[in-house]
Protein backbone atom coordinates (compact mmCIF):
# COMPACT_ATOMS: atom_id res chain seq x y z
CA UNK A 1 0.00 0.00 0.00
CA UNK A 2 1.47 3.53 -1.10
CA UNK A 3 -1.18 6.13 -1.87
CA UNK A 4 -3.89 7.41 0.48
CA UNK A 5 -6.71 9.69 -0.02
CA UNK A 6 -8.63 11.51 2.73
CA UNK A 7 -11.55 13.22 2.53
CA UNK A 8 -12.37 15.37 6.14
CA UNK A 9 -16.46 16.98 6.79
CA UNK A 10 -16.90 18.90 10.04
CA UNK A 11 -15.94 21.51 11.78
CA UNK A 12 -12.00 22.63 13.24
CA UNK A 13 -11.97 19.49 15.64
CA UNK A 14 -12.51 17.10 13.00
CA UNK A 15 -9.76 18.82 10.83
CA UNK A 16 -7.56 18.64 13.44
CA UNK A 17 -8.40 14.54 13.54
CA UNK A 18 -8.24 14.12 9.59
CA UNK A 19 -4.49 15.80 10.64
CA UNK A 20 -3.49 13.69 13.32
CA UNK A 21 -4.37 10.42 11.06
CA UNK A 22 -2.92 11.79 7.85
CA UNK A 23 0.85 12.12 9.80
CA UNK A 24 0.55 8.91 10.91
CA UNK A 25 -0.31 7.62 7.77
CA UNK A 26 2.56 9.32 6.29
CA UNK A 27 4.84 8.22 9.21
CA UNK A 28 4.25 4.39 7.65
CA UNK A 29 5.52 5.57 4.18
CA UNK A 30 2.07 6.60 2.22
CA UNK A 31 1.73 9.67 0.32
CA UNK A 32 -1.53 11.27 -0.23
CA UNK A 33 -2.57 10.80 -4.09
CA UNK A 34 -5.69 11.26 -6.05
CA UNK A 35 -8.80 9.27 -4.88
CA UNK A 36 -9.09 7.46 -8.35
CA UNK A 37 -5.20 6.49 -7.52
CA UNK A 38 -5.09 5.84 -3.86
CA UNK A 39 -4.99 2.20 -2.44
CA UNK A 40 -6.48 3.32 1.00
CA UNK A 41 -9.50 6.10 0.92
CA UNK A 42 -10.19 7.48 4.74
CA UNK A 43 -13.50 9.58 5.11
CA UNK A 44 -13.47 11.32 8.52
CA UNK A 45 -17.16 12.06 9.55
CA UNK A 46 -19.64 14.21 10.89
CA UNK A 47 -22.37 14.14 12.87
CA UNK A 48 -24.08 17.04 13.58
CA UNK A 49 -27.28 17.13 10.80
CA UNK A 50 -28.96 14.59 9.06
CA UNK A 51 -27.42 16.31 6.29
CA UNK A 52 -23.95 15.70 7.28
CA UNK A 53 -24.42 12.24 7.65
CA UNK A 54 -26.26 12.07 4.25
CA UNK A 55 -22.98 13.92 2.56
CA UNK A 56 -20.66 11.01 4.05
CA UNK A 57 -22.98 8.43 2.59
CA UNK A 58 -23.11 9.97 -0.59
CA UNK A 59 -18.96 10.75 -0.67
CA UNK A 60 -17.90 6.42 0.30
CA UNK A 61 -20.59 5.67 -2.73
CA UNK A 62 -18.48 7.87 -4.60
CA UNK A 63 -15.30 6.97 -3.87
CA UNK A 64 -15.86 3.01 -4.02
CA UNK A 65 -17.81 3.57 -7.99
CA UNK A 66 -14.21 5.90 -8.94
CA UNK A 67 -11.90 4.00 -7.35
CA UNK A 68 -13.30 0.21 -6.37
CA UNK A 69 -10.48 -1.43 -5.85
CA UNK A 70 -9.35 0.88 -2.57
CA UNK A 71 -9.99 -0.48 0.79
CA UNK A 72 -12.12 2.10 2.82
CA UNK A 73 -12.05 3.15 6.62
CA UNK A 74 -14.62 5.50 7.74
CA UNK A 75 -14.15 7.35 11.15
CA UNK A 76 -15.11 10.32 13.06
CA UNK A 77 -18.14 11.21 14.75
CA UNK A 78 -20.94 9.47 12.18
CA UNK A 79 -18.83 6.09 12.61
CA UNK A 80 -18.87 6.58 16.87
CA UNK A 81 -22.65 7.43 16.35
CA UNK A 82 -23.85 4.71 13.50
CA UNK A 83 -21.00 2.37 13.14
CA UNK A 84 -23.60 -0.65 11.64
CA UNK A 85 -25.42 1.57 9.39
CA UNK A 86 -21.82 3.04 7.73
CA UNK A 87 -20.67 -0.64 7.80
CA UNK A 88 -23.56 -1.36 5.32
CA UNK A 89 -22.32 0.68 2.41
CA UNK A 90 -20.31 -1.10 -0.39
CA UNK A 91 -16.51 -1.07 -0.33
CA UNK A 92 -16.31 -0.10 3.05
CA UNK A 93 -13.44 -1.66 5.04
CA UNK A 94 -12.98 -0.84 8.42
CA UNK A 95 -15.33 1.61 10.55
CA UNK A 96 -13.43 3.17 13.09
CA UNK A 97 -14.67 5.70 16.31
CA UNK A 98 -13.38 8.70 17.90
CA UNK A 99 -11.31 6.69 20.79
CA UNK A 100 -9.35 4.96 18.18
CA UNK A 101 -8.55 6.99 15.60
CA UNK A 102 -4.94 7.05 16.43
CA UNK A 103 -4.90 3.52 15.27
CA UNK A 104 -5.94 4.02 11.72
CA UNK A 105 -2.72 4.00 10.19
CA UNK A 106 -1.94 0.49 12.20
CA UNK A 107 -5.39 -0.46 10.96
CA UNK A 108 -4.62 0.24 7.21
CA UNK A 109 -0.76 -1.34 6.55
CA UNK A 110 -1.89 -4.20 8.57
CA UNK A 111 1.03 -3.88 11.09
CA UNK A 112 0.65 -5.12 14.74
CA UNK A 113 -2.77 -5.39 16.19
CA UNK A 114 -5.58 -3.46 17.20
CA UNK A 115 -6.79 -2.43 20.52
CA UNK A 116 -9.77 -4.77 21.41
CA UNK A 117 -8.98 -6.94 18.29
CA UNK A 118 -9.36 -9.99 20.56
CA UNK A 119 -13.04 -8.55 20.52
CA UNK A 120 -14.38 -9.30 17.08
CA UNK A 121 -17.86 -10.29 18.11
CA UNK A 122 -21.38 -9.51 16.77
CA UNK A 123 -22.03 -6.08 16.80
CA UNK A 124 -24.15 -4.53 20.51
CA UNK A 125 -26.35 -1.94 20.00
CA UNK A 126 -25.03 1.71 20.25
CA UNK A 127 -24.70 2.65 23.46
CA UNK A 128 -23.62 -0.54 24.94
CA UNK A 129 -20.45 -1.91 25.56
CA UNK A 130 -18.50 -3.06 22.60
CA UNK A 131 -15.36 -2.49 21.21
CA UNK A 132 -14.94 -4.23 17.83
CA UNK A 133 -17.27 -5.96 15.56
CA UNK A 134 -17.96 -7.22 12.22
CA UNK A 135 -20.68 -6.16 9.68
CA UNK A 136 -22.25 -8.26 6.65
CA UNK A 137 -22.29 -5.24 3.79
CA UNK A 138 -25.90 -5.78 1.40
CA UNK A 139 -23.07 -6.55 -1.08
CA UNK A 140 -22.57 -10.37 -0.87
CA UNK A 141 -19.56 -11.94 0.83
CA UNK A 142 -18.19 -8.83 1.70
CA UNK A 143 -17.85 -7.87 5.58
CA UNK A 144 -16.56 -4.86 7.38
CA UNK A 145 -15.08 -4.46 10.70
CA UNK A 146 -16.02 -2.09 13.67
CA UNK A 147 -14.33 -0.61 16.50
CA UNK A 148 -16.46 1.84 18.03
CA UNK A 149 -15.91 0.94 22.00
CA UNK A 150 -14.00 2.70 24.70
CA UNK A 151 -15.09 5.98 24.72
CA UNK A 152 -16.08 6.50 27.95
CA UNK A 153 -13.42 5.91 29.44
CA UNK A 154 -11.21 7.84 26.74
CA UNK A 155 -9.08 10.56 28.10
CA UNK A 156 -6.32 11.48 25.75
CA UNK A 157 -6.93 14.67 23.06
CA UNK A 158 -5.43 13.77 19.91
CA UNK A 159 -2.98 15.60 18.65
CA UNK A 160 -2.41 16.87 15.13
CA UNK A 161 -2.53 20.31 14.58
CA UNK A 162 -3.51 20.97 10.49
CA UNK A 163 -0.27 22.37 9.79
CA UNK A 164 0.83 25.04 7.04
CA UNK A 165 0.26 23.71 3.85
CA UNK A 166 -1.40 20.83 5.05
CA UNK A 167 -4.86 20.31 2.71
CA UNK A 168 -4.70 24.34 1.36
CA UNK A 169 -4.39 25.97 4.85
CA UNK A 170 -2.34 28.71 6.21
CA UNK A 171 -3.20 29.11 9.37
CA UNK A 172 -2.67 25.93 11.72
CA UNK A 173 -5.42 24.71 13.89
CA UNK A 174 -4.51 23.36 17.12
CA UNK A 175 -6.95 21.23 18.96
CA UNK A 176 -6.66 21.87 23.23
CA UNK A 177 -9.46 19.90 24.22
CA UNK A 178 -12.34 17.77 22.99
CA UNK A 179 -15.18 16.20 24.11
CA UNK A 180 -18.72 17.84 26.35
CA UNK A 181 -20.22 17.44 29.47
CA UNK A 182 -23.39 19.54 28.68
CA UNK A 183 -26.23 17.22 27.20
CA UNK A 184 -28.19 20.00 24.78
CA UNK A 185 -30.93 18.57 23.91
CA UNK A 186 -30.72 18.91 20.14
CA UNK A 187 -26.57 17.81 20.30
CA UNK A 188 -25.37 13.98 20.08
CA UNK A 189 -21.52 15.23 19.83
CA UNK A 190 -20.95 14.50 23.85
CA UNK A 191 -22.28 10.84 22.71
CA UNK A 192 -19.60 10.81 19.75
CA UNK A 193 -17.08 12.56 21.55
CA UNK A 194 -17.05 11.64 25.47
CA UNK A 195 -16.19 13.55 28.05
CA UNK A 196 -14.35 17.20 28.24
CA UNK A 197 -10.61 16.50 28.28
CA UNK A 198 -7.70 19.47 27.73
CA UNK A 199 -4.20 18.82 26.30
CA UNK A 200 -1.74 19.70 29.01
CA UNK A 201 -0.31 22.80 28.91
CA UNK A 202 3.32 22.06 28.61
CA UNK A 203 2.00 19.95 25.58
CA UNK A 204 0.15 23.15 23.68
CA UNK A 205 3.12 25.03 24.49
CA UNK A 206 5.45 22.68 22.77
CA UNK A 207 3.06 22.03 20.11
CA UNK A 208 3.06 25.84 19.27
CA UNK A 209 6.50 26.41 19.42
CA UNK A 210 6.80 23.29 16.80
CA UNK A 211 4.67 25.10 14.79
CA UNK A 212 6.26 28.39 14.85
CA UNK A 213 9.31 26.48 13.69
CA UNK A 214 8.42 25.40 10.90
CA UNK A 215 6.44 28.67 9.81
CA UNK A 216 3.10 29.17 11.38
CA UNK A 217 2.94 33.13 12.17
CA UNK A 218 -1.26 32.80 13.03
CA UNK A 219 -2.46 29.37 15.15
CA UNK A 220 -5.84 28.37 15.66
CA UNK A 221 -7.27 27.04 18.82
CA UNK A 222 -10.00 24.76 19.07
CA UNK A 223 -11.95 22.39 21.00
CA UNK A 224 -15.46 20.64 20.77
CA UNK A 225 -16.38 22.96 24.18
CA UNK A 226 -12.93 25.36 24.08
CA UNK A 227 -13.88 27.40 26.98
CA UNK A 228 -13.95 24.47 29.12
CA UNK A 229 -10.47 23.91 28.99
CA UNK A 230 -8.73 22.94 32.39
CA UNK A 231 -11.44 22.01 34.11
CA UNK A 232 -10.42 18.56 34.43
CA UNK A 233 -6.81 19.00 34.77
CA UNK A 234 -5.03 19.03 38.05
CA UNK A 235 -4.16 21.71 39.13
CA UNK A 236 -7.42 23.45 37.22
CA UNK A 237 -6.59 25.81 34.47
CA UNK A 238 -8.38 28.36 32.66
CA UNK A 239 -8.78 29.24 28.88
CA UNK A 240 -7.09 33.00 29.70
CA UNK A 241 -4.30 31.59 32.00
CA UNK A 242 -3.56 29.52 28.85
CA UNK A 243 -3.35 31.91 26.24
CA UNK A 244 -1.19 33.78 29.09
CA UNK A 245 1.09 31.26 29.22
CA UNK A 246 1.91 30.83 25.11
CA UNK A 247 2.30 34.11 25.14
CA UNK A 248 4.88 34.45 27.70
CA UNK A 249 6.58 31.34 26.41
CA UNK A 250 6.38 31.04 22.73
CA UNK A 251 6.98 33.31 19.57
CA UNK A 252 3.32 32.75 18.32
CA UNK A 253 2.74 36.53 16.26
CA UNK A 254 -1.37 36.04 16.14
CA UNK A 255 -3.65 33.14 18.87
CA UNK A 256 -7.31 33.03 17.34
CA UNK A 257 -9.98 31.16 19.52
CA UNK A 258 -12.92 29.21 18.01
CA UNK A 259 -16.17 28.66 19.38
CA UNK A 260 -17.17 29.99 23.18
CA UNK A 261 -19.75 28.96 24.86
CA UNK A 262 -21.91 32.61 26.29
CA UNK A 263 -21.32 31.02 29.78
CA UNK A 264 -17.31 30.98 29.33
CA UNK A 265 -16.98 34.43 27.80
CA UNK A 266 -15.94 36.17 30.95
CA UNK A 267 -15.03 39.72 30.98
CA UNK A 268 -11.43 39.00 32.16
CA UNK A 269 -11.10 37.16 28.98
CA UNK A 270 -12.09 39.85 26.90
CA UNK A 271 -10.04 42.30 28.77
CA UNK A 272 -6.96 40.11 27.88
CA UNK A 273 -8.03 39.94 24.59
CA UNK A 274 -8.43 43.43 24.04
CA UNK A 275 -5.22 44.44 25.90
CA UNK A 276 -3.01 42.40 23.55
CA UNK A 277 -3.01 42.47 19.85
CA UNK A 278 -1.52 39.14 19.63
CA UNK A 279 -4.97 37.87 19.70
CA UNK A 280 -7.44 38.23 17.21
CA UNK A 281 -10.49 40.22 17.93
CA UNK A 282 -12.87 37.63 16.46
CA UNK A 283 -15.48 35.65 19.01
CA UNK A 284 -17.88 32.72 17.74
CA UNK A 285 -20.66 33.24 20.17
CA UNK A 286 -23.41 30.26 19.79
CA UNK A 287 -26.76 31.83 20.33
CA UNK A 288 -29.09 28.90 19.53
CA UNK A 289 -32.74 30.95 20.23
CA UNK A 290 -32.94 34.51 20.96
CA UNK A 291 -36.36 32.88 22.31
CA UNK A 292 -36.16 31.94 26.25
CA UNK A 293 -38.70 29.21 26.35
CA UNK A 294 -36.68 27.87 23.51
CA UNK A 295 -33.70 28.15 25.12
CA UNK A 296 -35.10 26.38 28.32
CA UNK A 297 -35.96 23.75 26.05
CA UNK A 298 -32.25 23.39 24.33
CA UNK A 299 -31.06 23.27 28.41
CA UNK A 300 -28.60 26.07 27.45
CA UNK A 301 -27.48 27.71 30.40
CA UNK A 302 -28.53 31.40 29.77
CA UNK A 303 -31.44 33.06 28.90
CA UNK A 304 -31.23 35.59 25.72
CA UNK A 305 -30.51 38.93 28.18
CA UNK A 306 -27.50 37.11 29.54
CA UNK A 307 -26.30 36.57 26.13
CA UNK A 308 -27.05 39.96 25.03
CA UNK A 309 -24.81 41.91 27.82
CA UNK A 310 -21.93 39.12 26.68
CA UNK A 311 -22.15 40.51 23.37
CA UNK A 312 -22.29 43.69 23.88
CA UNK A 313 -19.30 43.57 26.10
CA UNK A 314 -17.18 42.58 23.45
CA UNK A 315 -18.74 45.60 21.34
CA UNK A 316 -17.96 48.13 24.18
CA UNK A 317 -14.80 47.20 24.83
CA UNK A 318 -13.58 46.26 21.33
CA UNK A 319 -15.87 47.85 18.62
CA UNK A 320 -14.21 46.50 15.58
CA UNK A 321 -13.80 42.80 17.06
CA UNK A 322 -15.71 40.65 14.50
CA UNK A 323 -18.67 38.79 16.87
CA UNK A 324 -20.42 35.88 15.16
CA UNK A 325 -23.31 33.59 16.37
CA UNK A 326 -24.84 30.16 15.76
CA UNK A 327 -28.98 30.08 15.31
CA UNK A 328 -31.52 27.10 14.84
CA UNK A 329 -34.28 27.64 12.94
CA UNK A 330 -37.44 25.38 13.66
CA UNK A 331 -36.82 23.23 17.00
CA UNK A 332 -39.03 21.23 17.71
CA UNK A 333 -42.23 23.06 19.78
CA UNK A 334 -40.22 26.95 18.08
CA UNK A 335 -43.61 29.41 17.37
CA UNK A 336 -43.60 32.12 15.08
CA UNK A 337 -42.79 34.30 18.02
CA UNK A 338 -40.28 32.55 19.41
CA UNK A 339 -38.78 33.00 15.80
CA UNK A 340 -39.67 36.43 15.66
CA UNK A 341 -37.34 36.95 19.30
CA UNK A 342 -34.75 35.10 17.71
CA UNK A 343 -34.95 37.83 14.62
CA UNK A 344 -34.99 40.80 17.00
CA UNK A 345 -31.89 40.02 19.19
CA UNK A 346 -29.84 38.93 15.97
CA UNK A 347 -31.35 42.36 14.36
CA UNK A 348 -30.55 44.65 17.72
CA UNK A 349 -26.57 42.86 18.78
CA UNK A 350 -23.44 44.08 16.74
CA UNK A 351 -22.77 40.39 14.57
CA UNK A 352 -20.49 40.43 11.63
CA UNK A 353 -21.90 36.93 10.75
CA UNK A 354 -24.78 34.58 11.55
CA UNK A 355 -24.50 30.63 10.96
CA UNK A 356 -27.65 29.28 10.64
CA UNK A 357 -29.13 25.54 11.22
CA UNK A 358 -32.16 24.01 10.12
CA UNK A 359 -33.23 22.01 12.55
CA UNK A 360 -32.41 17.99 12.15
CA UNK A 361 -33.28 15.39 14.69
CA UNK A 362 -30.30 13.91 15.85
CA UNK A 363 -31.11 9.68 17.14
CA UNK A 364 -30.99 9.52 20.90
CA UNK A 365 -31.27 13.12 21.45
CA UNK A 366 -33.75 14.36 24.07
CA UNK A 367 -35.06 16.51 21.01
CA UNK A 368 -35.44 13.84 18.77
CA UNK A 369 -38.22 12.76 21.28
CA UNK A 370 -40.12 15.54 21.78
CA UNK A 371 -43.61 16.75 20.34
CA UNK A 372 -44.30 19.74 18.54
CA UNK A 373 -42.59 19.42 15.30
CA UNK A 374 -42.30 22.48 12.88
CA UNK A 375 -42.89 21.81 9.20
CA UNK A 376 -39.86 21.69 6.83
CA UNK A 377 -41.69 24.37 5.03
CA UNK A 378 -41.56 26.45 7.76
CA UNK A 379 -38.05 25.48 9.26
CA UNK A 380 -36.82 26.20 5.43
CA UNK A 381 -38.71 29.83 5.72
CA UNK A 382 -37.79 30.56 9.12
CA UNK A 383 -33.98 29.47 8.49
CA UNK A 384 -34.15 32.19 4.84
CA UNK A 385 -35.11 35.01 6.95
CA UNK A 386 -32.17 34.14 9.44
CA UNK A 387 -29.90 33.89 6.78
CA UNK A 388 -31.14 37.51 4.82
CA UNK A 389 -30.05 39.08 7.94
CA UNK A 390 -27.39 37.45 8.92
CA UNK A 391 -26.37 38.61 5.19
CA UNK A 392 -27.19 42.36 6.47
CA UNK A 393 -25.01 41.92 9.25
CA UNK A 394 -22.03 41.12 7.49
CA UNK A 395 -22.49 43.63 4.59
CA UNK A 396 -22.90 46.29 7.77
CA UNK A 397 -19.71 45.09 9.01
CA UNK A 398 -17.81 45.60 5.80
CA UNK A 399 -19.13 48.33 4.88
CA UNK A 400 -18.04 49.75 8.64
CA UNK A 401 -13.79 48.72 8.01
CA UNK A 402 -14.26 49.93 4.51
CA UNK A 403 -11.25 52.86 4.95
CA UNK A 404 -9.43 50.90 7.31
CA UNK A 405 -5.60 49.71 7.36
CA UNK A 406 -5.67 46.59 9.00
CA UNK A 407 -2.99 43.93 9.04
CA UNK A 408 -3.67 40.66 7.24
CA UNK A 409 -2.31 37.32 6.74
CA UNK A 410 -2.31 36.22 2.87
CA UNK A 411 -3.61 32.81 2.51
CA UNK A 412 -3.28 30.39 -0.38
CA UNK A 413 -6.10 31.03 -2.46
CA UNK A 414 -5.73 33.17 -5.52
CA UNK A 415 -9.20 34.66 -7.52
CA UNK A 416 -9.72 37.00 -10.10
CA UNK A 417 -5.71 37.84 -10.29
CA UNK A 418 -5.95 38.58 -6.31
CA UNK A 419 -4.59 36.86 -3.24
CA UNK A 420 -7.41 36.68 -0.49
CA UNK A 421 -6.03 37.51 2.88
CA UNK A 422 -7.35 37.41 5.92
CA UNK A 423 -7.76 40.25 8.75
CA UNK A 424 -7.61 39.84 12.71
CA UNK A 425 -11.02 40.68 12.78
CA UNK A 426 -11.93 37.66 10.14
CA UNK A 427 -12.52 39.54 6.77
CA UNK A 428 -11.25 37.97 3.90
CA UNK A 429 -10.10 40.40 0.69
CA UNK A 430 -8.41 40.33 -2.21
CA UNK A 431 -5.05 41.94 -2.67
CA UNK A 432 -4.78 42.61 -6.00
CA UNK A 433 -1.90 40.10 -7.36
CA UNK A 434 -0.45 36.84 -6.40
CA UNK A 435 1.14 37.39 -3.52
CA UNK A 436 2.94 34.25 -1.46
CA UNK A 437 1.06 32.64 1.43
CA UNK A 438 1.77 33.81 5.34
CA UNK A 439 2.81 36.89 4.56
CA UNK A 440 2.07 40.03 6.99
CA UNK A 441 0.57 42.98 5.08
CA UNK A 442 -1.06 46.43 6.13
CA UNK A 443 -3.85 47.06 4.16
CA UNK A 444 -6.30 49.87 3.18
CA UNK A 445 -9.29 48.70 3.06
CA UNK A 446 -11.91 49.12 -0.08
CA UNK A 447 -15.69 47.97 -0.49
CA UNK A 448 -16.52 47.29 -4.08
CA UNK A 449 -19.58 47.33 -6.23
CA UNK A 450 -21.24 44.25 -5.22
CA UNK A 451 -20.31 44.68 -1.29
CA UNK A 452 -17.11 42.65 -0.84
CA UNK A 453 -14.04 44.01 0.30
CA UNK A 454 -10.81 44.59 -1.68
CA UNK A 455 -7.40 46.27 0.21
CA UNK A 456 -4.79 48.06 -1.04
CA UNK A 457 -1.29 47.05 -0.07
CA UNK A 458 0.50 49.90 2.10
CA UNK A 459 3.16 48.32 3.65
CA UNK A 460 4.54 44.70 3.82
CA UNK A 461 4.88 44.00 7.35
CA UNK A 462 7.14 40.67 6.73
Amino acid sequence: MSGYYLENFGCRATQADAAAVQLGLEARGLRPVAAEEADLVVVNTCTVTASADSQARQAIRAFHRKNPRARIVVCGCYAQRAPEELAEIEGVSWVVGNAHQAEIATIACGEGSVTHAEDLVAIAPLGAAHSAGRARSASEGYEAGILTGGLADFREVLVGPVEPGLGGHTRPTLKIQDGCNHRCAYCVIPQVRGRSRSLAPEEVVAEIRRLVGIGAREVVLSGINLGGYGRDLAPRLSLGDLIEEILARTAIERLRLSSLEPMHLTADLVDRMASNDRIAPHFHIPLQSGSDRILHAMHRWYRAEHYARRIEWIHQRIPDAAIGADAIAGFPGETDADHRATLDLVARLPFSYLHVFSFSARPGTEAARLGGAVSQERIRARARELRALGAEKAAAFRARQAGRVLRALTLQTIRDGATDALTANYLTVGVPGVWKPNLWLNLRLRQREDGSLAADPVEVAA
